[in-house]
């Protein structure tokens, strides 16, 4: 691995920790809002997709100045992706073909880039809103476990798209995480009634326990679609994009951002007047707090994760994302909700797991980049000898 890859990645696992915090402080945020009363994880989630429109000012200040085509060429400059004439003899001699060394793309243009915004955002929002109506009917630490497995999911669809490998050390791994997903999942099965309660008749007392074990079994069912979206979604961004230097990630996320808001208030209003989720004003300070602090998070949060991706792998990001159950354990104790022995073991299962992920991504990537040296060594020094 050259100098500059090893800086990339060293920058792609910093930026990776950044969103650790941003997303766990999110989640007991989101957590709050909905404990206060202001359950409305779809308005939650909308807004928060509304706040990346923001990114498209200074991409529309550009346009505006003129300067849009010379940030492409310092893009392709940057990338080394230059395109190199070559005549051809039944054209003109000003006639060219873009030709780039080593198999490198050249940078997305901006139809392009708006293009692949509009396949990804209906992904993004779905991986969002499943995680913020996960949080509530579970609680945070089941749902940033649960929602954390997507490492799994990651090298599942990658193989698919032959990006990621399966090893006897990958699938191991794998079954120890959804051990501990297991292991969460029944400890949020067998919750009962608060201590203290008043007694009730039986049959009120077998209703009210039915509604509480169904509700963080439901939980826990969205805070896994999450997952698995938030695995199509970095699979989908590494496949088409490859390395960050091809797009504007402030374009792309504008794109994303306008593309939500104009394809999915439709879904907002069906929700209001099926009366799933009334859409209403939130009646206090502390609400309209949480929500801004909210959209300052995903705005600068999700731009984060996507570059930390870009200069890793989907497998690394997904892997380093398991470090929020820790986090978010913690944070449930300081709120004095302590998680349970098998929340705690469960968090250990995947934490180790994903480590264990990590350790053969890592060195799987080392062996491929050797191997492509001396292939390219091999076929300079075949080169010079025909010469």
């Amino acid at each position: 691995m050259s100098k500059l890859a090893k800086r990339d990645y060293a920058i792609g696992i910093c930026l990776l920790l950044v969103v650790v915090f941003l997303w766990t402080s999110s989640n007991f945020v989101t957590q709050d809002l909905y404990v206060d009363g202001y359950e409305k994880p779809f308005l939650v989630t909308y807004l928060n997709t509304s706040a990346f429109t923001l990114y498209l000012i200074p991409f529309s200040i550009r346009l505006l100045l003129g300067r849009d085509v010379k940030r492409r060429k310092s893009l392709e400059h940057s990338s080394g992706s230059q395109y190199t004439p070559i005549p051809h003899d039944s054209e003109p001699t000003d006639a060219v073909a873009p030709v780039l060394p080593h198999g490198e793309m050249p940078p997305l243009t901006s139809v392009e880039t708006a293009k692949l915004a509009f396949a990804f955002c209906f992904i993004w929002f779905i991986a969002n809103w499943t995680v913020n109506a996960s949080l509530n009917l579970t609680s945070v630490a089941s749902a940033t476990i649960l929602s954390s497995t997507s490492g799994f999911f990651t090298l599942g669809i990658g193989r698919l798209f032959r990006v990621e490998k399966l090893t006897m050390a990958k699938i191991a791994a794998v079954l120890t995480s959804f051990a501990g997903v297991i292991l969460v999942a029944i400890s949020d099965s067998s919750e009962t009634l608060p201590p203290g309660s008043d007694p009730v008749d039986p049959d009120t007392i077998t209703a009210l326990t039915r509604a509480i074990v169904s509700k963080p079994i439901f939980g826990d069912v969205l805070a896994l679609m999450s997952a698995i979206f938030y695995a199509f979604y970095v699979i989908l961004l590494k496949v088409r994009i490859g390395s960050e230097s091809r797009i504007d990630m402030q374009q792309f996320f504008g794109f994303v951002g306008l593309f939500n808001i104009v394809s999915c208030w439709p879904l907002g209003l069906i929700l209001h007047l099926t009366g799933v989720e009334r859409f209403e004003l939130p009646g206090t300070q502390k609400a309209v707090a949480a929500l801004l602090i909210n959209m300052a998070i995903t705005w600068s949060s999700d731009y984060i994760y996507v570059l930390a991706m870009l200069k890793t792998t989907p497998l690394v990001v997904t892997v380093g994302l398991s470090l929020t159950i820790p986090l978010a354990v913690i944070g449930d104790f300081f709120l004095n909700k302590p998680s349970k022995g098998q929340v705690i073991v469960g968090a250990v299962l995947v934490i180790a797991s994903f480590v264990v992920v990590g350790f053969v991504d890592e060195s799987e990537s080392h062996t491929e980049q050797v191997g492509t040296v001396e292939e390219e060594v091999l076929l300079r020094r075949s080169t010079d000898t025909q010469t």
